[in-house]
């Protein structure tokens, strides 16, 4: 009786669990997308610095047989050991820092009779990729940016060496019971943030072509599918053009509307294009609509605009793909549509990365811009 009289309620609620189940395993696919999938990517990391501190001083006197009133014989402490950051190509990724967080540099040795010093303390020194900005966490302050290989920076100072008690004798001290401590070593936390070097990077929406693109102009093996974010971590590769010249191309996760707020994967990976002396915009024009053509192309405007203004200022080019899926006629009606709208303001090309037409032409024109902007800047 009661079963049949509360089972409208009892469906009702079934039916609410069931639609919160369904909502927490987006959430937890979304997060596990974003960090379990990246966990061999890492481009954001805080960490701890502890440089060593210095050693003591010592107050002795030497006491020998047949040497009465030997005089004061105690050694310096050695200086405590600094922490440096250096740039090594070999890596490309914070991943390591994900377990180890804080980093201390050994203790000077305190000082001994006989005169003998402590030992200093080993300089610690952590490699990160070339790339890597430093910045004091609790100043927000940019320590330096590790764009060349081999590159080191002293993140924390080691602790000064304390004075044993021969430094203080004098004509009328000869038995100084003074010493000095060594100094505290720097402790800091600081902020790592993995900035890929790249050339040209890409950008745009979800299956554009991107992947395809930097495929088939380099070496890069990035992964192709069917369907949205097939690209998760930012991938590089090198073009080869002519005469063994050759530029960097970086490949990011696609970006949709309302990523500025945390649609999708975001705008986490935009980062990586700040180095970029030309940004590809990669436009499918293989869509059912033409009008939807525009609107993608403002929609990634708009979110690289929203994320930072230096980088909506790059010089971007419009890369038209997939006109292999094209009449001649749609083209022209969409190169009329374009030119409409942006004049000769901004560069653009038809291509299909799948088939590699255009792709030389677009290798040869992106070198010879680069060529000429690194001849300007000297």
């Amino acid at each position: 009786m009661f079963a049949k009289k509360h089972t409208p309620i009892l469906k009702g609620l079934y039916f609410l669990f069931k639609i919160q189940y369904i909502i927490t395993f987006i959430l937890t696919l979304k997060l596990y997308i974003i960090n379990g999938f990246n966990m061999k990517f890492l481009d954001q990391i805080i960490i701890q610095v502890i440089a060593g501190n210095g050693g003591n001083g010592c107050i002795s006197f030497r006491r020998e047989k047949c040497v009465p009133k030997g005089g004061p014989d105690g050694g310096n402490g050695g200086d405590g050991g600094n922490i440096w950051l250096q740039a090594n190509q070999d890596l490309n990724t914070l991943i390591d820092f994900r377990f180890k967080k804080i980093f201390q540099a050994p203790h000077g040795q305190h000082g001994m009779g006989k005169n003998r010093s402590g030992k200093k303390g080993e300089d610690l020194i952590i490699n990160v990729p070339v790339g890597t900005k430093i910045i004091n966490y609790q100043t927000n302050e940019t320590i330096s940016d590790l764009i060349h290989n081999k590159k080191k920076v002293l993140v924390a100072k080691g602790g000064w060496h304390g004075l044993g008690n021969t430094r203080f004798k004098s004509s009328i001290n000869r038995t100084p019971r003074k010493m000095t401590m060594g100094s505290i070593g720097e402790k800091r936390d600081i902020k790592l943030i993995l900035i890929l070097i790249a050339d040209v990077g890409t950008l745009g929406m979800p299956n554009s072509g991107k992947s395809t693109l930097v495929t088939s102009m380099s070496n890069a093996k990035t992964k192709i599918a069917d369907y949205p974010f097939t690209t998760l971590n930012p991938i590089l590769g090198s073009v080869n053009v002519i005469n063994q010249e050759k530029f960097i191309i970086a490949d990011i996760p696609g970006i949709i509307k309302g990523a500025s707020n945390g649609f999708g994967l975001g705008t986490q990976f935009l980062q990586h294009l700040e180095r970029c002396r030309i940004l590809l915009h990669v436009i499918d024009i293989a869509v059912r609509k033409k009008t939807h053509i525009m609107d993608n192309i403002f929609i990634i405007l708009n979110e690289l605009k929203q994320y930072n203004i230096e980088l909506y200022k790059t010089p971007i080019w419009f890369i038209f793909n997939k006109i292999d899926l094209l009449k001649k006629q749609d083209i022209k009606n969409i190169t009329n549509m374009i030119r409409n709208e942006f004049g000769t303001t901004k560069k653009y090309y038809f291509i299909s990365a799948m088939r590699k037409i255009g792709i030389k032409k677009l290798c040869f024109d992106i070198q010879t811009y680069l060529k000429k902007q690194k001849n300007s800047v000297y």
